[in-house]
Order: C-alpha cells, then sequence, then structure tokens
C-alpha cells in the first residue's frame, strides 16, 4: 500500500449489461458462486494536496479530447494516471475514505461474491482495472453498480456504459451486467424515508 488509502480493500471486479437494480436487503442477494462478482464505483475526488495547476491541465486536455472526438493523448494519460496514483490518506481524499465506508456495509449482503470498489475518475483502481483483475481472479459473472443515481450524469449513463461495451467484445466468456438505471420510485422513497429521520431527529 502506498501512503494512507492507495491499496483498497477490496480486489475484484466487473462490466456489464444494462438492467433494473434489485432492492438489496439482508439475505436478498444470492451470489455465493465464488465466479460472480460485484464492482461498486465511485466518482473519485481530487486529494487536498494535490497541485492545482496539474488539475486544471488535466481537465483542459481532457475538454478538448472531447470536443474533437479523438482518443486520450500520450500528456493526458501521464496526467491522469499521476493523480490517480497520488498517495492519500482519510484526510487528503475523503471521498476516497467515505467510498469505502460504503463498501463495507454493502459487501456483507452479497453472501461471498468477488467484490471491488473502482472510480470514474482522479482514483484508482479504474473501473477497467479493477473488473480485469476480477476476471483474473476467476470471475465468470459481474455486475457494476453506480453510486451515483441520478439520470443524465455523464460518467453513469456515457462513460460507464461506454467502456464495458469494449471490455465486453475483449472478455466475450465473460457476462458483464450494468445495473442500470435505478427505480427512481425506489430512490425516491429511500429520499423519503431518510427525510423523515432527519424530521423525527432534528439536527444542526
Amino acid at each position: 500500500m502506498r501512503d494512507g488509502m492507495q491499496a483498497l480493500p477490496y480486489d475484484d471486479d466487473a462490466a456489464g449489461t444494462t438492467g433494473p437494480v434489485p432492492v438489496c436487503h439482508e439475505g436478498d442477494v444470492n451470489m455465493s458462486d465464488s465466479t460472480r462478482g460485484v464492482v461498486l464505483v465511485g466518482h473519485g475526488g481530487i486529494p487536498k494536496d494535490y497541485p492545482g495547476d496539474l488539475v486544471t491541465k488535466l481537465k483542459r486536455l481532457e475538454a478538448q479530447r472531447r470536443a474533437a472526438g479523438v482518443p486520450m493523448s500520450h500528456e493526458e494519460h501521464e496526467l491522469d494516471q499521476k493523480i490517480r496514483r497520488w498517495p492519500r490518506t482519510p484526510e487528503t481524499d475523503p471521498y476516497q475514505a467515505g467510498l469505502e465506508l460504503l463498501a463495507t456495509h454493502l459487501k456483507p449482503l452479497l453472501h461471498g461474491a468477488r467484490f471491488s470498489t473502482a472510480y470514474n475518475e482522479f482514483c484508482t483502481p479504474t473501473l477497467g482495472e479493477a473488473i480485469e483483475q476480477q476476471i483474473a481472479d476467476g470471475a465468470k459473472e459481474i455486475t457494476v453498480i453506480s453510486t451515483m443515481f441520478t439520470p443524465g450524469g455523464s460518467h453513469s449513463e456515457y462513460e460507464i456504459p461506454e467502456e464495458m461495451a469494449e471490455l465486453r467484445q475483449k472478455y466475450p466468456g465473460v457476462t458483464l451486467t450494468y445495473a442500470w438505471p435505478f427505480d427512481l420510485d425506489k430512490v425516491a422513497e429511500m429520499l423519503c424515508e431518510h427525510i423523515e429521520q432527519f424530521q423525527d431527529n432534528p439536527v444542526g
């Protein structure tokens, strides 16, 4: 592990076909087969101690690439890898700490399925890295789920499906499922229940 949290606690992978997201209650998910895996994908955060000028340069190169519709340049790739592999701690990257905390709550509900976290940007592993590691470890059916449930987001709506389509071509013997879109009725119910908890116990 590099300083702090760079080596993640879960070491498996994923990919995906789109499909509705099931409601996950303790005891509901039957994924005891070691050939099944789940990847939880978060956005990724910029470490507080990372040089701001390098972030600005990376985002400028990314915008230029997307506008031109061309592959990532060597310079952009180098900057992307630099920030992803920057040493971090819970203090310098509270987002990573938060996603890993969520992962500790989700993993016990999956009954032994291979499980790992991944990040869309700024942090490692990437979704592709997480999926390929799970495949190397023997996973044959991998489900990817994003922490971002709002429709229309560039990562969850477009980038994840595009990356998974490439991985399906590369690994035709592996079933890759993307648990998307979320059932907005169920999301709304969850948010409503959460609101009610704070109405019953006001804080702040």
